[in-house]
C-alpha cells in the first residue's frame, strides 16, 4: 500500500512539477511572488517524482534506498529544522537572501521529518518480514 501512494506521489510530481513548486511555495514562504525559482528547478522535481516512481514501481534495491534516504532526510528535519531553509533556499531560488520563510515553516518541517521517518521505519519493519 505505502509504495503504490508513493508511486501516486512520484507520478503526480513527474507531471505537474510547477504545480508543486507553487504548492511548496504557498505553504512555506510569505513572500513568493518576490522569489524567482530557478529556470531548472522544475526539471529537478520532475526526475524526482520519476525516480520514486520506478523506484515505488521496481522494490528492491533502489525502493529499499530510497526509503532509507527518506528516513535519513526525515531524521535532519525532525531534529534540525533549520537546516532545511539552509539548503532548499539556494537550491530552488535564484536570490535566497530575500526569501521570507513563513513562520510555521519549522513546525512543518519537523511534521514532515517524522512522516518520513516513519514511513521508513513501517517500511523496514516490512522488509524485514518479509
Amino acid at each position: 500500500m505505502l509504495r503504490q501512494f508513493l508511486g501516486a506521489i512520484g507520478v503526480l510530481t513527474a507531471l505537474v512539477p510547477d504545480r508543486i513548486v507553487d504548492v511548496f511555495e504557498a505553504i512555506a514562504v510569505e513572500n513568493s511572488d518576490e522569489n524567482t525559482v530557478h529556470s531548472w528547478f522544475g526539471l529537478l522535481i520532475r526526475l524526482e517524482g520519476i525516480v520514486i516512481t520506478l523506484a515505488a514501481l521496481r522494490d528492491g534495491r533502489l525502493y529499499a534506498w530510497l526509503m532509507n534516504v527518506t528516513g535519513i532526510f526525515g531524521a535532519v528535519l525532525l531534529f534540525i529544522p533549520s537546516l532545511y531553509e539552509q539548503i532548499a533556499g539556494p537550491i530552488v531560488y535564484e536570490d535566497p537572501e530575500v526569501v521570507e520563510w513563513n513562520e510555521h515553516l519549522t513546525d512543518s518541517v519537523r511534521v514532515i521529518g517524522a512522516v518520513y521517518v516513519l514511513l521508513a521505519l513501517f517500511d523496514r519493519r516490512r522488509r524485514n518480514r518479509s
